[in-house]
């Protein structure tokens, strides 16, 4: 396995601003989706690097109703693998999940 890139302090601390950002974006994303001022398929036709890296899982049990076990089931019904992220979904995937919750 090799070593990760020797970094300064600057960038290090400039590397850990930006993954506490990205992190907080993806907080704020789940949170619209409870809250329903996100919708499923705008979430799912956004081309926003926010939307594309939060993975399949945590979107769907960020929606209401939907849980743990009920988002896990939804993704093996329709052949998703559990590290799937947004961007990685095909067109086919992405209608599949939208006819399954009735969207």
């Amino acid at each position: 396995m090799a070593t990760p890139p020797q970094l300064s302090p600057e960038q290090r601390a400039a590397a850990l601003a930006k993954a506490a950002e990205a992190r907080t974006a993806r907080a704020e994303l789940k949170n619209q989706l409870k809250l329903g001022a996100v919708t499923l398929p705008e979430a799912l036709a956004s081309t926003d690097s926010t939307v594309g890296k939060l993975k399949v899982v945590s979107l769907l049990e960020s929606l209401p109703g939907v849980g743990k076990v009920k988002a896990r089931k939804i993704m093996e019904d329709i052949g998703i693998a559990d590290n799937r992220r947004v961007q990685g979904l095909g067109q086919q995937q992405k209608q599949s999940l939208l006819d399954q919750l009735g969207k």
